[in-house]
């Protein structure tokens, strides 16, 4: 050893160029081969860990919610995610089937109008969800943000669930996006199996993933921008097609809303669509899972945050509308459980279909191939950086924590990519039916979890005032505050009811069998009992104590920020703008 030691010291002594020590853990700079250097990145880095070590409830019983801050907020995850592909995750980044196909179910189930309003209530409610969550995110850029909020400022017992609810929710997108794409290739006639496109993307989308954060970024900011083009180019269009710029239509306006009608079912016809909107809406929340991995996300965030409000008006609301003024919702195309041999093409295809413009259904559909790889990239993203947040606090299999050397949690991507293989049901005569199970269990998902943050948000601005802190030292503060996180926690409630209600007592119930009944309750409200099958058990066992104001840890994690001088030259700053940059910068 002491021999090592004088070598190494008598090698150093005749470089003259500074060079530092590398120390327990730590490696130097070497010249190896690029196979070398790609068999060595899938090596366990010995420093990284997405919690430090000392599991939470390590002992069997005691759930420590200080250690739980701090686990969660010592994340060595990369930060090389810039403002750019924040941005571009906020306004297209879960862009995908939801809008493009699933749009096209709800349109026949409740009608242009129930389409117009269930997607535009839960755009409100996400606008209010997103401000809460960057607010908490600003100020805690923590590892698995959704579950670590959940568990500081609610409950731990509650945290855990959410956490796996999370990662189921993502679990299933990936097989859910694929199958998606079967069903829209179908639109040209191949006569190539489902299978094979299934293996084509799930190939490509897990090489994506490889790449670590920085592939799934920029891959994240190229998808969305073409998403985003696709769709104020259809926006632009439908405008035309409605005034009547092309041959085979006229002039449209608003005929669609009084032959066949503005709703279909009634009211609950538009409770019936809550589930496909909440599904098309998910993802928004990514922006927050990422704060974790931004350099800087106190720069960074409030702008993406802000900018989901033009995502929400012009990529869905404003599409939406003009689908359902061209597209009746009696149209025998349209994506539904009773027509699912004729589930070929979304209502944005038959929209353009119904115009008699050539060449430009293939395009849209090719930007809906693209949708697919877009969600099904963030669905590995956000499920192998949540399994392994888990992994790391003993709440999943300890393998999961597995971290190479270039930040990437491998064993958690790689149990996302094998889940993907369950696309391979688009090439049964289950198609239909796989989408449909896998449509409600993630739907749902993601209003347990927009609700769980509302109300996390809620209680963490009662502890912050408690504690003694002035909403002055908040980095980012949420715009419709308080009162908008009790919008959209109260909007979620309402949700879960109205859900619970059609699926109990579905449109046309007196007609079916009660397996029938049974089959249909679960496929709305599958992900209810899963989040109960989490948590009761969990909170029995750990015994967690639901979190008190005044004892709720709002130091750990905490980004080291200056900020009374920062707030003093930001609003300098402000004060020299002109009117139209205020504005500006006040909306997006």
């Amino acid at each position: 050893m002491e021999k090592d030691i004088e070598n190494k010291a008598d090698f150093e002594s005749s470089d003259t160029s500074p060079r530092p020590y590398a120390g327990y853990g730590e490696s130097e700079p070497a010249h190896q081969s690029f196979s070398q250097r790609f068999i060595d990145s899938f090596k366990r880095d010995p420093n990284a860990r997405v919690t430090k070590a000392g599991a939470v409830g390590s002992d069997g019983h005691v759930f420590d919610s200080e250690n739980a801050a701090q686990n969660t907020a010592d994340s060595p995850l990369a930060k090389t995610l810039k403002g750019r592909h924040l941005q571009m995750i906020a306004i297209g980044g879960s862009i995908g089937t939801g809008l493009f196909v699933g749009s096209g179910k709800a349109l026949s189930t409740g009608g242009p109008a129930s389409l117009l309003i269930a997607f535009g209530l839960i755009g409100v409610m996400l606008y209010c969800t997103v401000h809460a969550l960057g607010e908490m995110a600003v100020l805690f850029p923590v590892a698995g943000s959704f579950s670590a909020y959940s568990t500081r400022f609610l409950d731990p017992a509650w945290g855990f669930a959410m956490g796996w609810n999370y990662a189921m929710q993502w679990l299933v997108v990936l097989p859910l996006e694929i199958v998606a794409a079967s069903i829209t290739v179908d639109y040209w006639g191949h006569p190539t199996s489902n299978a094979a496109w299934v293996a084509i993307f799930l190939v490509l989308i897990v090489i994506i993933n490889f790449f670590g954060v920085k592939g799934y970024g920029e891959a994240e900011f190229v998808f969305a921008i073409i998403k985003v083009i696709a769709v104020i180019g259809y926006d632009i269009l439908g405008v035309v097609i409605v005034c009547g710029g092309t041959p085979d239509t006229g002039y449209l306006g608003g005929s669609r809303w009084q032959d066949p009608g503005a709703f279909h079912n009634g009211f609950k016809g538009l409770c019936s669509v809550f589930v496909t909107a909440a599904f098309a809406f998910a993802g928004t929340e990514l922006v927050g899972l990422a704060a974790a991995e931004t350099a800087n996300p106190r720069k960074s965030l409030p702008t993406a945050i802000k900018q989901v409000f033009w995502r929400i008006t012009l990529f869905y609301i404003v599409s939406l509308t003009l689908v359902g003024l061209i597209v009746p919702y009696t149209n025998e195309q349209l994506l539904s459980g009773t027509a699912s041999s004729d589930a070929k093409a979304s209502p944005f295809v038959i929209s353009i279909q119904i115009a008699g413009i050539s060449g430009l259904p293939s395009v849209m559909n090719t930007v809906i191939m693209i949708a697919v790889l877009s969600v099904g990239n963030s669905s590995i993203y956000g499920s192998s950086r949540t399994l392994a947040a888990l992994a790391e606090q003993g709440q999943a299999p300890r393998f999961l924590a597995y971290i190479d050397r270039r930040g990437r949690p491998l064993w958690a991507i790689c149990i996302a990519s094998v889940l993907g293989l369950l696309a391979f049901l688009a090439a049964s005569d289950k198609q239909q039916e796989a989408f449909d199970w896998m449509l409600a269990l993630s739907g749902l998902s993601s209003i347990f979890t927009w609700g769980s943050i509302c109300l996390a948000h809620i209680r963490f601005r009662k502890a912050w005032r408690v504690q003694g802190y002035t909403l002055d030292e908040l980095a980012f503060r949420s715009q419709p505050g308080v009162i908008g996180s009790w919008i959209g926690f109260i909007f979620n409630c309402l949700v879960l009811i109205a859900q619970f209600w059609t699926g109990f007592a579905p449109v046309g119930y007196a007609s079916e069998s009660s397996s029938a009944l049974a089959k249909g309750f679960f496929e709305v409200y599958l992900a209810a009992p899963v989040v109960i099958a989490f948590y009761l058990p969990y909170k029995i066992w750990f015994k967690t104590p639901f979190m008190r104001s005044r004892d709720m840890d709002l130091k750990t994690g905490r980004r080291d920020l200056d900020l009374g001088q920062l707030l003093a030259e930001e609003k300098a700053e402000r004060a020299s703008w002109p009117r139209w940059k205020k504005a500006y910068k006040f909306l997006c």
